[in-house]
């Protein structure tokens, strides 16, 4: 009798990505496993065509209604076991209309919110772990064999790959800058964004710019292109997940701050140089890639708290408007100089 399993991650797309490589995990290891994914709404466009899933979309914004059909969706249902992969408290209280004899939680050091109220197991304690490893802790809970490396299965349909191939080879060799995270503090300045745009292109690449469709990625991109900069295509929001993630696929490199497209980028194995100030890229950077991070976050948190990382609660935040312009150009332009060389 195969195993039922729900998981529970609704955001956002970086851990939706990191929740993929834990899916990934346990079909390899139990491919008779019965898996449904209860998802954000915008987060389940990008995970959809994931085979042996079924996926129920949970859209926060209906508030009560949201709960309400969760809870008729999943109805008929009892799982062996419920993954409560999201502290918050919005997702605790909804996960009480799911039925499961186990109900597993994130141990007690990353447990907030109220979550050690909503389950009866947690997982192993586990010091200083990116969100990946996170996650993959509740495969080790569940008794899923581990893996080597993490993988990822995240499908795309042949028109969009045909759509990404067409503008890969419009564009030549090209790296991809992704510049807007979801708070425009989070965000690189724009004239170094142009500044590293204008180093690729006299190093012989395309600059493509990438985002999403919502104000803040559009005045992004605005700022960057006002500052002179060489961009061989501005695609911000005109590209569905899955044509960028086919795009991403092509790319050379993938420059960004800490935003979803950059974990996308992991997924399909294209390098990122991640642009960290006010989140620890040890918890939350490119997974593949932290040894091309710049990241000031080591020094932006002792300034703010007196103590170095390691004394703090993992996944302490710095606060400030003002920290990514500590990140020069000059570092990043010896980070892309150094991958680009084979350093």
């Amino acid at each position: 009798m195969s195993k039922k399993i729900c998981l529970m991650r609704l955001s956002a797309i970086g851990d939706v990505c990191h929740a993929a490589a834990l899916v990934n995990r346990i079909q390899t290891h139990w491919p008779e496993a019965d898996i449904t994914w209860v998802i954000g709404k915008i987060e389940y466009q990008l995970v959809r065509l994931m085979p042996g899933i079924r996926f129920v979309v949970f859209d926060k914004s209906q508030g009560k209604a949201a709960v309400a059909k969760l809870k008729a969706d999943l109805a008929d249902t009892t799982f062996d076991a419920l993954l409560m992969m999201q502290v918050a408290l919005r997702a605790n209280l909804a996960s009480r209309a799911i039925k499961a004899k186990t109900r597993i939680g994130f141990d007690w050091a990353r447990s907030k919110e109220l979550h050690w109220l909503f389950a009866n197991k947690r997982v192993a304690p586990h010091k200083h772990a990116h969100v990946l490893d996170g996650f993959m802790d509740f495969a080790d809970a569940l008794g899923v064999p581990p893996v080597e490396k993490p993988a990822w299965n995240i499908p795309v349909s042949e028109e969009d790959k045909a759509w990404a191939a067409s503008k890969a080879e419009q564009f030549g060799d090209f790296v991809v800058i992704s510049p807007a995270a979801s708070k425009a503090e989070r965000n690189w300045l724009p004239e170094r964004y142009a500044g590293i745009a204008n180093h690729l292109q006299n190093k012989g690449k395309s600059v493509v710019l990438c985002g999403g469709p919502g104000a803040l990625d559009r005045q992004t991109a605005d700022a960057i292109l006002a500052c002179d900069a060489q961009i061989t295509a501005n695609l911000t929001g005109e590209t569905s997940l899955h044509q960028l993630l086919a795009l991403l696929a092509h790319a050379q490199l993938v420059i960004a701050p800490d935003t979803g497209p950059a974990h996308m980028a992991t997924t399909v194995g294209t390098p990122v140089i991640g642009l960290y100030a006010h989140s620890n890229p040890r918890r939350t950077g490119p997974y593949n890639d932290n040894d091309k991070v710049v990241s000031v976050y080591d020094q932006c948190i002792e300034a703010q708290r007196g103590k170095p990382w390691q004394s703090l609660p993992w996944g302490a935040r710095a606060k400030g408007q003002d920290l990514m312009a500590k990140i020069s150009l000059e570092r990043v332009v010896e980070t892309v100089d150094n991958l680009f060389n084979g350093e």
